[in-house]
């Protein structure tokens, strides 16, 4: 986990947060338990309350649940919960958002697959370099 906090959002949450990444990446796997409370709060320098306070967010959506005198354990079935919710808030709030920018900047579907594109592979970037220098013919290419 990272010990790094922000200012946005509640500690708790942050840390509520930072289980379901563990979860979703797989290094939190169905059955594994959760680091203890108490360790977690003396790692990162937290009350142990807010880390139980995170934690009991994870208990309440039935992502984890708690073995008296054992600790918390991932539950059967959370990193597939977490997939359908994630993607779900995924294409409600951010993908509209995406969406739009791809639009406005006119991106095709080949150049998001191929992903970023050094200037000498998109050929609209290297016509548009040849004019400017046919226009100042002073500055050199590297």
């Amino acid at each position: 986990m990272d010990r790094e906090w922000n200012d946005s959002q509640p500690i708790y949450r942050q840390l509520r947060d930072r289980v379901v990444v563990m979860i979703l990446d797989g290094v939190l796997k169905e059955g594994d338990p959760l680091p203890s409370v108490r360790n977690v709060a003396a790692e990162y320098r937290v009350n142990p309350l807010t880390v139980l306070k995170g934690y009991q967010q994870l208990v309440d959506e039935g992502l984890v649940e708690s073995k008296r005198g054992l600790g918390m354990f991932v539950n059967t079935g959370a990193r597939n919960q977490l997939l359908k919710a994630e993607r779900q808030k995924f294409l409600g709030e951010e993908w509209p958002r995406v969406r739009a920018t791809i639009e406005r900047l006119g991106l095709t579907a080949t150049e998001l697959l191929n992903g970023a594109t050094h200037p000498t592979q998109n050929p609209s970037l290297d016509d548009a370099q040849a004019k400017l220098a046919e226009r100042n013919p002073a500055k050199k290419e590297r």
